[in-house]
């Protein structure tokens, strides 16, 4: 159902904090022209820990309509409330999204056992398909792979975007679970070679800047064509890593709004704006490694 490039996308707000959903809509469209696979909204780079229950809800809902179909949306609707992620997936049942990405509780730290019947309660009640989501440095709580293995035997749990850095959990996975599995990395760093061991997807910060790079190395590495692939890595490595010189999304919305892909930048506390030193080092790599470049193809 999903490969390639899939953007974990910004959620764009004005000064006041309030959602731009003018910028919301440009964003859309600007994936849609470039070649996105698909859209998550409302992921960690959509600021869902910080959105009220409404604008979670609202924005998904939103991005549905300016897809207008011609991309699939995957709604994040994780929580460290199995009661909560099952009302917001019961919300979004009619609402045209084409798969849901949930991610591990956090802060409660459960137990194995509690990652799974935390996953199946919220399966039992829902026939939207339904993508894990791994990322213990944020969560406290990692989702090892024989739990995955297990869950995986669930019908509507499709995947599992796995962002812990460890690349063996590819092989650990693959080998126990049924070839129409997805294995989605969680990481632009080694989203290649993630492809590589046999992974279909990334979803992709760096893809908010850059998305039609993105989607070209994919296809190049799910094609096996890796010469290729390695050489646009090789361009978006030092984005990559800038991008979370910073935390997440703080790096990436302050460069969409330096580029023009949107006009407000607003991020919630507790995060904060770009610091000044971390400023001066991306108009460093603009400057001199970008400088001679389109605006939206700065890589």
């Amino acid at each position: 159902m999903f490969n390639g490039s899939i953007v974990a996308l910004i959620t764009p707000m004005k000064i006041n904090g309030d959602i731009c959903y003018k910028d919301l809509k440009k964003l859309v469209n600007y994936h849609i022209k470039n070649n996105t696979k698909a859209i998550v909204s409302v992921g960690t780079t959509g600021e869902s820990a910080t959105l009220t229950q409404d604008e979670h809800y609202n924005v998904i809902i939103k991005t549905v309509k300016y897809a207008k179909k011609k991309i699939p949306i995957i709604a994040g609707t994780g929580s460290n409330s199995t009661s909560e992620s099952i009302e917001l997936t019961k919300k979004l049942e009619n609402s045209g999204i084409s798969a849901c990405l949930s991610v591990v509780p956090y802060y409660n730290k459960p137990t194995q056992e509690g990652m799974f019947k935390h996953f199946k309660k919220i399966s039992e009640n829902t026939n939207i398909p339904q993508i894990l989501y791994n990322i213990p440095q944020r969560t406290g709580s990692d989702l090892l792979s024989e739990t995955v293995i297990k869950l995986s035997k669930i019908e509507n749990i499709i995947g599992i975007k796995e962002a812990s850095g460890d690349l063996s959990r590819v092989n650990s996975i693959k080998s126990f679970v049924n070839k129409n599995f997805l294995l989605i990395s969680g990481d632009d760093i080694t989203a290649l070679d993630f492809i590589k061991l046999g992974g279909k997807a990334v979803i992709s910060v760096t893809a908010n800047i850059n998305p039609y790079q993105m989607s070209k190395m994919c296809k190049y590495a799910i094609n096996n064509n890796f010469k290729k692939a390695r050489k646009i890595h090789h361009k978006l490595s030092a984005l990559n890593k800038m991008l979370f010189i910073e935390t997440n999304p703080i790096p990436i919305k302050w460069l969409a709004k330096k580029i023009g892909l949107i006009n407000c930048n607003k991020i919630r506390l507790p995060l904060t704006k770009l610091s000044k030193k971390n400023i001066n080092l991306f108009n460093i790599l603009l400057e001199n490694k970008y400088k001679n470049c389109k605006q939206y193809d700065i890589f």
